[in-house]
């Protein structure tokens, strides 16, 4: 598999075993009431087996997943795609796997209407050949626990490019991008290490670090009152920081999961400060566990939940 496969079949098996637990159902009995040998599920969820069709559309019935599980199998058969530039340009070099993340930071803002997202990360090549590219992903999910609502959602109010707005940096040089998965709820894009305007190219070679940075904007009708990071890469220190207006009196918690348990509550509480009207929860981890997820979630207590959002976007 390459890079992009495994992460989406990880994704993939994360999904299913979310469901699975969710739904109380054993690994086993998941098996027969699929029709598949006992020991099939646990290679799944392990990542030792890779996912088909079959097998999605099967789980996703089997846990009244409401088309979730068959939506990341649908990421990941995609991963087998070739991605469509969002300019002209060359045939794409292979990527390394060597990378390690030093730092991740994300700091994501609330201004009462719209999210802005800002993910900075500190990458270093551990392998033997220059890197050319970096996979980013952006995943919205307006109603997490009502999968069927939220696909409803974004087929008649898909994010777009154009909303999003996405622009990227490496050592503050413009960075190009090239589409990899495109749909409602999803976008996978490659940064390319090369100039945005065709300016040169700028690979980071075996053993050196460098700081990528890219930003962009979803609406709040778009996004639900949830913010997670995934594990894809061998990472070091991991930082999340969380800012909202103060009138909004907001409260954070927040979980952690990885392939082998359930969800539990963070470790160590996010902290909190107020600067200048906004209220501001931080939260970090070091040597984070590879595909470990972390979710914080909010409540705005000054502002209730909209009971139907979708009507602010007709």
């Amino acid at each position: 598999m390459t890079e992009g496969q495994q992460d989406a079949a990880a994704e993939f098996a994360a999904e299913v075993a979310f469901w699975r637990k969710k739904r109380r159902v054993s690994q086993k009995k998941l098996a027969a009431d699929m029709g598949f040998d006992p020991s099939y599920i646990s290679k799944v969820e392990g990542g030792h087996s890779r996912p088909t069709a079959d097998f999605a559309q099967r789980a996703d019935s089997r846990l009244q997943a409401g088309g979730a599980i068959i939506a990341k199998w649908q990421v990941y058969d995609a991963t087998r795609e070739e991605p469509g530039p969002l300019r002209a340009s060359a045939p794409l070099a292979p990527s390394s796997s060597a990378l390690v993340v030093e730092r991740d930071e994300a700091q994501l803002d609330y201004d009462g209407n719209r999210y802005t997202l800002t993910m900075r990360r500190r990458l270093r090549n551990c392998g033997e050949q220059p890197v050319t590219r970096y996979l980013i992903r952006i995943s919205v999910d307006r109603y997490p626990e009502d999968p069927a609502r939220s696909n409803a959602h974004y087929r008649e109010h898909p994010l777009t490019w154009e909303s999003l707005a996405l622009t990227a940096h490496c050592a503050g040089e413009p960075m190009a991008q090239a589409v990899k998965l495109d749909r409602d709820a999803t976008k996978e894009v490659w940064l390319l290490f090369e100039h945005a305007e065709g300016e040169g190219r700028f690979p980071l070679y075996p053993g050196e670090s460098v700081w990528i940075e890219y930003k962009y904007v979803v609406p709040d009708t778009h996004w639900g009152r949830w913010f997670q990071r995934a594990v894809r890469l061998p990472t070091e220190h991991l930082a999340v920081e969380l800012r909202f207006p103060t009138v909004l009196d907001p409260v954070v918690w927040g979980t952690e999961t990885s392939m082998t348990a359930e969800a539990a509550p963070l470790r160590t509480a996010p902290a909190r400060r107020e600067e200048g009207g906004v209220r501001i929860f931080s939260w970090e981890t070091a040597a984070p566990d590879l595909h470990a997820r972390y979710r914080l979630e909010w409540r705005l207590r000054a502002r209730p939940e909209s009971p139907d959002p979708t009507r602010e976007l007709t």
